[in-house]
């Protein structure tokens, strides 16, 4: 064994440090320690690196599931609404500061997969449809956490544009819409901003894995991009052991290794495995210098975490959640609201805050403002009434009730261990002290109250098998019955539901539980959700009516939860689940000044859009929801969103679905083909010739602007040259406000096929009544170019092309003429 490097006090040579690895060290830094941190080397005082689940949020080393508070962010879709740079900076500053208090430094952020299918189950984590829009946020994000110290990983490199079958699918993706639209965003954080980590998507490309793929990793990221910081993969993401290490894959995550437990063995024998393994041991060894680590070993236990809640967070949050909203209708100015008017605040999303989404994004926050909380509170509010009227539940609410965990080695045995759990859903990350992961037996006890005697719903789903008994009688079985199904993120079970009739009163819960790991599981991954709720009420639609009847205005609150938008599954469909598009017209035929509050991860059919007066994009905008909303619906904030996401009016106008529904989206025999090519968001819109629910862009104000002058500082370019275009835009409205200026690039004549447009350049312009300003947009020649595959290189052509000017994709009053002189190439090889 080699002697101890010294080495002064926040002087690293990372060169040096690695040359006094042995190769066994050098492997045992290519997988985790565990689930959220690097391995130590004590020996040469290499310190252990911890990372964190982003990207709304920092939820530290803990379970997705009653893990230490922490602020929660607007989720990626609200960001997105935003089209605001300098708001997302602030947001990746803040981040970073909630990073470092849990002893991270790094967060799992940002995701910039762009919509392909309007039902993409991780929809709500991303931010746009276009590249260009996608990737100019993601490189503010980035600066903002890696300025602070703390690295960011973009995410997830590359073609997870959906949940199915995420871990095996192969996205096949024509090379003109890999470079343009699905590459893109990574290429503009690269070479901008930096990232010192990058994580690889669980599906496969063309058929190998991202966390497998040379040219991926290796010829595009590191040769073509430049990128000088590590690759990991996603979780139970790695596939090989040498063969990964030799593509470009720096960690394997979580640890401990699983598929490279053998790559000690593989690098023994191999040269050119050793030589890979070093260099990826070099990348893990930046990145802990990179975060300031090995200046600063920070306490990285998860009982060191701080759960500070700082006012100044809770105010970003709540600005830009508001922010983010995107006002989609206001006939007659119904909003404002008036102060001092009585509102009836309706729905399922009315007193449940709907703060995020489900999947890794989750978190436990440290506030939750529901809309009916936001409404009371709002200054200026007048009585405010509620009504539930119907459910939106995907799965049976979780009881909020304590519950008590006994482990034994095997059933009836003695007790090992115990632990208690501030909710009737648990998922395993940490276990007491000699408890086997692999191997126990649980045994959970709750209690939970009936108000009156009637019929209730008990459901079990779990990540492991389980079953559950009510007063000591079994109700629910989710052991000999198990399947796998679409709960924790296709680990777990489907939801399995009973009911029973119970008295009022208190009725004691047991569930038992036993591991099981399936294939392509993660080993130690256990989790149990129960349900429990009474039997609905037929009524209930009627009853909110009757509520919103007797109010000046009835805000309905609607829209889905974590449950129907997270990881692992994509989306049911367009249409709102349950009974909610009654409810609203129900509502509206009851008081015509009726306001809708949509709380989704990405569009749906809006078939009582019509009747409403208005209607309020909130998405789900962190923890301050219930503010932000309110702050909006009074008018106290700009609803300053715009869309990032077109929103269809029918599924058939997907651009995933008018092929081939089955092999373009989900997939058929382990493959999805990308068949529309460039056709996406608003590029398919220009095609097709449809009219959607909502173009890209969209968005209204409480104020109006005018766009006028535009010009342009020069009518030709030659190759390699840019060019600036002007307009002014002024406040023609009453109140301050702001709208979103964008510049889309048309090219009239080309060798290859085009969209009809592509959004290049836009700019976010706050002003106040009557006030006039000069926005000005950048345009060089990657703007003016496509990807031609065949010569391997970014082509502009030489002639005219179009720069169309407005405020949404389809709102562009105003072209101006651009010329290039002669073509222009830049080969990417």
């Amino acid at each position: 064994m080699t002697d101890t490097i010294h080495r002064p006090p926040g002087a690293v040579d990372v060169d040096a440090l690695l040359d006094g690895l042995t190769l066994e060290e050098q492997v045992s830094l290519l997988a985790g320690a565990d689930f959220w941190r690097t391995v130590a080397i004590p020996r040469v005082n290499v310190p252990s690196l911890k990372v964190s689940d982003g990207p709304a949020g920092v939820r530290g080393g803990g379970p997705l599931i009653g893990a230490m508070k922490t602020a929660a962010y607007p989720v990626g879709i609200a960001l997105g609404s935003t089209w605001n740079v300098n708001l997302l900076r602030e947001v990746g500053a803040s981040l970073a500061r909630e990073a470092l208090d849990k002893g991270a430094g790094v967060l799992l952020a940002p995701t910039i997969n762009v919509f392909r299918s309007a039902l993409n189950g991780r929809n709500f984590e991303n931010y746009a449809e276009d590249p260009v829009l996608t990737g100019r946020l993601a490189v503010a994000y980035v600066q903002g956490l890696q300025e602070n110290g703390v690295a960011a990983t973009p995410k997830h490199f590359a073609g997870n544009e959906s949940e199915y079958q995420r871990g095996t699918i192969s996205s096949d993706i024509p090379a003109r819409a890999m470079r343009e639209l699905y590459l893109r965003p990574f290429e503009m954080v690269v070479r901008e901003a930096d990232p010192w980590a990058i994580m690889t998507a669980y599906n496969r490309l063309d058929g190998t894995y991202c966390s497998e793929h040379p040219w991926l990793l290796e010829t595009v990221l590191r040769k073509e991009w430049g990128f000088s910081g590590l690759v990991m993969s996603d979780w139970g993401g790695t596939h090989s052991a040498g063969e990964s290490v030799r593509a470009g894959l720096d960690l394997e995550m979580p640890g401990p290794a699983r598929a490279r437990a053998g790559l000690l063995a593989e690098a023994q024998a191999d040269p050119a495995t050793a030589a890979a393994v070093k260099e990826r041991a070099r990348a893990v060894l930046r990145l802990i210098e990179r975060t300031g680590t090995f200046a600063n070993p920070r306490d990285v236990s998860d009982s060191a975490e701080k759960d500070t809640e700082y006012p100044e967070t809770r105010a970003l949050i709540r600005r830009a959640g508001a922010e983010g909203m995107v006002l989609l209708k206001n006939a007659g100015g119904v909003l404002p609201l008036p102060a001092g008017a009585s509102v009836a605040v309706v729905g399922p999303n009315a007193a449940a805050a709907q703060v995020m989404g489900g999947g890794s994004a989750q978190m436990n926050a440290h506030r939750r403002v529901s809309p009916l909380d936001g409404l009371r509170e709002a200054p200026g509010a007048g009585a405010v009434t509620t009504a539930v009227g119907c459910d939106n539940d995907k799965f049976l609410p979780v009881p909020q009730v304590p519950v008590h965990v006994e482990y034994r080695a095997h059933a009836g045995g003695d007790v090992a261990a115990t632990d208690d759990r501030p909710q009737a859903e648990v998922m395993w990350f940490a276990y007491p002290e000699g408890v086997n992961p692999l191997d126990f037996h649980g045994t959970l006890t709750l209690t939970v109250h009936a108000p009156q005697d009637g019929a209730y719903d008990f459901s079990l789903a779990s990540a492991g098998l389980s079953r559950l008994s009510v007063d000591g009688q079994e109700l629910v079985d989710n052991w000999d019955a198990w399947r796998q199904g679409d709960t924790y993120f296709n680990f777990g079970s489907d939801e399995v539901r009973e009911r029973t009739t119970l008295t009022a009163g208190p009725h004691t819960v047991t569930v038992t539980f036993q591991p099981h790991v399936i294939d392509n599981g993660i080993a130690g991954f256990n989790a149990v959700r129960i349900g429990f709720r009474a039997e609905p009420d037929e009524g209930s639609v009627a009853q909110a009516a009757a509520v919103a009847a007797a109010a000046d205005y009835a805000v309905v609150c609607i829209g889905t939860n974590g449950d129907w938008e997270t990881e692992g599954v994509d989306r049911w469909g367009l249409g709102l689940p349950g009974r909610q598009d009654e409810l609203v017209a129900a509502v509206r035929a009851a008081n015509p000044n009726t306001i809708v509050v949509l709380q989704t991860g990405g569009p749906v059919t809006m078939p009582w859009l019509d009747s409403v007066p208005a209607v309020l994009q909130a998405w789900f905008p962190g923890q301050e929801a219930g503010h932000a909303i309110a702050d909006v619906l009074y008018g106290r904030a700009e609803p300053g969103g715009r869309l990032p996401q077109t929103f269809p009016a029918s599924l058939k106008d997907d651009p995933t679905h008018p092929l081939n529904p089955d092999v373009q989206y989900p997939g058929v025999e382990g493959h999805v083909e990308y068949r529309e090519g460039l056709y996406t968001g608003y590029r398919h819109v220009d095609r097709a010739g449809i009219t959607p629910l909502f173009p890209f862009g969209f968005g209204l104000s409480y104020t109006t602007f005018e766009l006028s002058s535009p010009a342009l500082s020069a009518a030709s370019v030659g190759a390699g040259e840019s060019v600036t275009a002007s307009v002014q835009v002024k406040n023609t409205g009453s109140r301050a406000g702001s709208t979103v200026v964008q510049l889309y690039v048309r090219d009239r004549e080309s060798s290859l096929d085009r969209p009809a447009k592509e959004l290049k350049a836009f700019a976010k312009v706050h002003l106040q009544p009557g006030q006039i300003q000069t926005v000005t947009l950048p345009v060089d020649m990657r703007d003016l170019a496509y990807y031609d595959d065949g010569q391997g290189a970014w082509v502009a052509e030489a002639g005219d092309f179009d720069l169309l000017i407005g405020q949404s994709s389809t709102d562009l009053p105003h072209t101006l003429r651009l010329s290039l002189s002669t073509d222009w190439k830049e080969p990417t090889a």
